[in-house]
């Protein structure tokens, strides 16, 4: 049927049409200094991601920051470029259709998902835009952001909010805020790692690598650091790893402050020197690929390794698109729309639940 919405004219949907948007950091439209310098300008802007006086920070930025990172970091982008364009924009509209196609499969009613960047296109309120059209009247927004932080989920929050002031008729709205111990997504995690392992013999260590934080942001109340090394721990469970095989590292610092500990690059440092022959990193607080796995992680940080002394070294893939993390994902969107009409499931109605697997990777 026909709606009238007012000053946004008319819309064709249900009374009850749900609209997932499906959110990530984002990322530069190609691998050239002047796109890099227009990602990295609006990304750097946002005072969720750099927490100083305006004053403090725009003459770094301006003066500084965006006068040389653009060259190095487009760099470090056409290393991983594709055919396709950038990794994480490919994967996230891999995600967002086999969401959508999942989710149509175990709710009823009208759904869309669309996949909107914080920074870059396509934004979120293109997504928005895009979700209104197809009448939606119901909102679940879920950052691919499994750890909390200010800097991610919190600036989601901010950009949705902002466009929805702008609209007449706002539709309910929920948010998930952080999966970090979702038994699905902790499952998928494990899983992956007995995929990459399969066949081989498995490395001395393994370490999962998250994106660092400033330590005084951490100080501040962000529950980001406590909720990573949970993550890494619900894996390391269930993969029947004991405390010499596994640690956690935090990776990517930018600038001069102290960022939370361990650092990544010198924990594979450290166990080069100290005679680690094999190393599998693993990065859970990326749910898709990108420039700081598929170039840092990836290519750096293996160099690191064995020019301190290591033999093998392994990047294991983040999540991507892989079946099991997107039936996690649709798991979270269907727990976050219980009570909403037309949100009954298939799974509900045939009595299943979510339970943790006892397997070990031996």
């Amino acid at each position: 049927m026909n709606r009238y919405k007012g000053d946004a004219g008319f819309v064709n949907g249900e009374e009850d049409s749900l609209g997932v948007l499906l959110t990530n950091l984002g990322t530069p439209s190609a691998p050239t200094k002047k796109a890099v310098q227009r990602y990295l300008a609006e990304f750097l802007s946002d005072p969720r991601v750099v927490e100083l006086p305006r004053f403090l920070w725009w003459p770094i930025l301006h003066g500084i920051v965006l006068r040389i990172r653009p060259t190095r970091s487009a760099h470090a982008y056409q290393k991983i470029w594709t055919t396709q364009g950038s990794p994480l924009l490919t994967i996230g509209q891999h995600q967002a259709e086999g969401l959508e196609n999942t989710i149509r499969s175990r709710l009823s009613g009208s759904i869309t998902v669309a996949l909107g960047m914080r920074y870059g296109e396509p934004s979120i309120a293109t997504a928005l835009a895009r979700l209104r059209q197809q009448g939606m009247r119901r909102l679940l927004v879920l950052p691919l952001y499994p750890q909390y932080a200010s800097a991610t989920t919190g600036a989601t929050f901010d950009a949705v909010t902002a466009e929805l002031r702008t609209w007449r008729w706002v539709p309910e709205l929920r948010m998930i805020t952080d999966y970090h111990q979702h038994n699905a997504y902790l499952d998928a995690l494990a899983q992956s790692i007995r995929d990459a392992w399969n066949g081989r013999v498995p490395p001395d260590r393994l370490l999962f690598s998250f994106h660092g934080l400033p330590k005084r942001v951490a100080e501040a109340g962000d529950p980001y650091p406590t909720q990573c090394h949970a993550t890494a721990r619900g894996v390391a469970e269930r993969l029947g790893l004991d405390e010499q095989q596994w640690t956690t590292g935090f990776q990517s610092r930018f600038g001069y402050a102290d960022w939370i500990a361990p650092h990544t690059d010198q924990i594979l440092r450290d166990w080069g020197a100290a005679g680690v022959k094999s190393v599998a990193v693993i990065c859970p607080g990326f749910a898709a690929d990108c420039l700081e796995t598929l170039e840092e992680v990836a290519l750096q940080n293996r160099d690191l390794f064995l020019k301190a002394g290591g033999r093998s070294y392994r990047y294991l893939s983040a999540l991507n698109d892989r079946a099991d993390h997107i039936q996690a994902l649709a798991d979270l969107v269907v727990a976050h729309t219980q009570g909403w009409p037309n949100a009954n499931t298939t799974a509900n109605q045939r009595g299943e639940t979510n339970t943790t697997p006892s397997s070990t990777i031996a």
